[in-house]
């Protein structure tokens, strides 16, 4: 298990796209009251309207990567990064510094006793680990994941495989983690897990 500087808990919650990462932080929230900080949401803040960040992909990939209202077009950018890694790498050394900033912000703003939930889709791939003092992975079958990503994101099923690609494989995720999460049937199987992860049962 990881141990950061300090004794504070923060709980490491990854997994593989669309498996149930956001369903598992909801509950750690609602029904504990725990601070979810959460990497999805500081990416978009790095990329809203009139951000140094979004400037920098407009230079780059040109003004149709912009919606008529100079919001970013998310789904030219998913075409371009989900199938060029390198384009995917370049975007990623943009965003990634702001959102590791706003960790160590809110973090030092809270309370050492006060556990945190870091919800970090690319904690493996992003080389995040040492931030956190243990991992939990959410993780359901890869068939799963395809049919959930496509109906979520309304994709077709390369699109889908080519998101889940883009992503560490999930089984070395389950085999780096502290706890892994089965998120393949009811949600309550879910929230039992949760339960017992958090030492609440």
């Amino acid at each position: 298990m990881n141990q950061p500087v300090g004794k504070r808990r923060i709980i490491g919650l990854t997994g593989g796209i669309a498996t149930g990462k956001s369903t598992v932080s909801d509950y750690l929230a609602r029904q504990y009251g725990l601070p979810i900080l959460d990497a999805d949401e500081y990416s978009r803040e790095a990329v809203a309207k009139g951000s140094v960040i979004l400037e920098r992909i407009r230079d780059r990939y040109g003004p149709e990567i912009l919606l008529p209202d100079d919001a970013l077009n998310r789904v030219n950018l998913g075409q371009i990064i989900f199938n060029d890694d390198n384009e995917k790498t370049w975007l990623e050394q943009q965003i990634h510094p702001f959102v590791r900033n706003r960790f160590a912000e809110i973090t030092a703003e809270t309370p050492l006793g006060q556990a945190l939930v870091y919800s970090i889709p690319l904690l493996f791939e992003a080389n995040l680990t040492h931030l956190v003092s243990e991992i939990w992975v959410v993780a359901c079958s890869p068939e799963q994941q395809k049919e959930r990503l496509m109906a979520r994101n309304h994709l077709f099923s390369s699109d889908a495989q080519a998101r889940m690609d883009a992503q560490m494989d999930l089984t070395e995720k389950c085999r780096q983690a502290d706890i892994v999460l089965d998120n393949s049937g009811a949600k309550e199987s879910l929230f039992s897990q949760v339960d017992d992860a958090l030492g609440m049962t």
